[in-house]
């Protein structure tokens, strides 16, 4: 089974790009984020037709989680439980993330997965910065009280953590001090102290490969990103786990992308072949950068 998350910065705005991936990449399970639809506005449709259950939990422009899987939806769960705090902000968006449509639960072809949209935070010791952090902590309860790590399970999306330096091209020049503060490592490494491990990096020690690229000033030929999106799998699942990868192919080209870069991850035995682009890439980024 492929499984793999992307992050596709408007689903109406990359449809032509999602149908020219699924084509290239063939998943069973996708997750999605950032749809920025609504419910009655995801297209349903247009996924069966291409052999996809599509389960959509949005609010209309913002956020908004997904997961089209061709192996079954099962046990379809949304959000983090129990409502206890107010609004942080009266900015939409991000002001109340436990509130906002960034969590879908389905167990699909006998694996739970998780697709998520983590809060970006905006600058450090900010309201939703704050908030990012009660979020993650809310994530954490969640997984105590309905999982467990003995479970077949993916916990899969746009964490909009890099968990370490080497996940960043330049932890000083990142975002206003977030996605590297030591509050939101610190966030992501009680998920991964529940019971769960960072697949794509169990399989990669390399430096420099990232999933998300800014559009401006030619970061992504530049490769100046970070490593944001994750597929963390239970320890019960890693022995299943044979490849992952991060499609870089992805993020250029026309139709035009996503700023994230999918990544994918096959269970029990290889998926479609799929070249990712880095090797042809490494010696162009070193020019780029030189000049």
């Amino acid at each position: 089974m492929r499984v793999a998350t992307w992050n596709v910065n408007s689903l109406n705005a990359r449809l032509e790009k999602v149908w020219w991936w699924l084509d290239r990449a063939q998943p069973d399970v996708l997750l999605l984020q950032e749809t920025k639809l609504s419910n009655t506005h995801a297209p349903h449709q247009e996924f069966q037709q291409r052999g996809y259950t599509l389960v959509h939990h949005g609010q209309g422009r913002w956020n908004g989680v997904a997961i089209a899987s061709k192996v079954g939806v099962e046990d379809v769960a949304t959000n983090l439980g129990p409502l206890e705090t107010h609004a942080l902000t009266a900015e939409p968006g991000d002001h109340a993330p436990w509130e906002e449509a960034r969590v879908l639960y389905a167990r699909c072809g006998g694996v739970g997965v998780v697709s998520i949209y983590a809060p970006n935070g905006r600058t450090v010791d900010s309201d939703t910065y704050r908030g990012k952090l009660d979020w993650y902590a809310r994530l954490r309860a969640w997984l105590d009280r309905t999982m467990r790590p003995d479970d077949a399970l993916v916990l899969g999306g746009d964490f909009n953590t890099a968990p370490t330096n080497a996940d960043v091209w330049d932890p000083l020049a990142c975002h206003g001090g977030t996605h590297v503060s030591p509050l939101e490592r610190k966030a992501f490494e009680q998920l991964v102290d529940w019971g769960l491990v960072d697949a794509y990096r169990h399989q990669h020690a390399e430096p420099e490969r990232y999933t998300w690229w800014d559009y401006r000033a030619g970061n992504f030929h530049k490769n100046l990103g970070m490593r944001i999106d994750h597929l963390l799998v239970t320890r019960a699942l890693l022995p299943r786990v044979v490849w992952t990868e991060i499609d870089r192919e992805a993020r250029k080209g026309k139709p035009t992308p996503s700023d994230h870069a999918p990544l994918v991850m096959d269970v029990d035995q290889p998926g479609f072949p799929l070249d990712a682009g880095w090797k042809t890439a490494e010696a162009r980024i070193v020019g780029r950068r030189s000049r």
